[in-house]
């Protein structure tokens, strides 16, 4: 076989693996892992343990693109189980962060519609399911959430969390 022969394996061969790093990141949908949960802090807080949760707080999801309620207030140190209940129709997620971070993941989310997350801090939930994200915001600020479905979040799936010290 010659050189000219294998470009085209060689450039089938680089999409497949190009490819596989973006699906490898999806195609869980709604699934909770039970996986050990890996602990990086984060500006937001850290992912917590379900033995020191204070509170549970449900939020729900919709297909007019909103959570509600869309506005947390958390106090510094609580560990919270945010129950997310999907509303609607079609698939949304809760992703905690700060503006910035969204903004771009966001943006990601516009070019790889099909991408999910593994993290701590985000949840995929089905129509008509629930999923849970347990998280001590050992952090004080003010931080965001949203769901960074393409369009979703451009439409406004978006809230606020404040995380006041005691």
């Amino acid at each position: 076989m010659n050189q000219i022969n294998r470009l085209p394996l060689a450039l089938a061969l680089i999409a497949l693996l190009a490819s596989g790093s973006v699906l490898a990141h999806s195609e869980q949908q709604g699934v909770q892992h039970s996986a050990a949960v890996v602990k990086e802090q984060k500006p937001w807080g850290i992912a917590g343990d379900p033995e020191q949760v204070s509170r549970t707080l449900e939020i729900g999801m919709s297909d007019q693109m909103r959570f509600s309620p869309d506005q947390l207030e958390i106090k510094q140190g609580e560990t919270i189980r945010l129950v997310h209940r999907n509303n609607g129709q079609v698939m949304h997620e809760f992703v905690i962060g700060t503006q910035d971070d969204l903004d771009k993941h966001a943006a990601l989310m516009a070019k790889f519609p099909g991408m999910e997350h593994d993290e701590p801090y985000m949840a995929h939930v089905a129509p008509g399911q629930t999923s849970e994200v347990i998280w001590t915001f050992n952090r004080a600020g003010d931080f965001d959430f949203a769901c960074l479905i393409a369009g979703h979040y451009q439409a406004g799936m978006v809230g606020k969390v404040r995380v006041v010290t005691n």
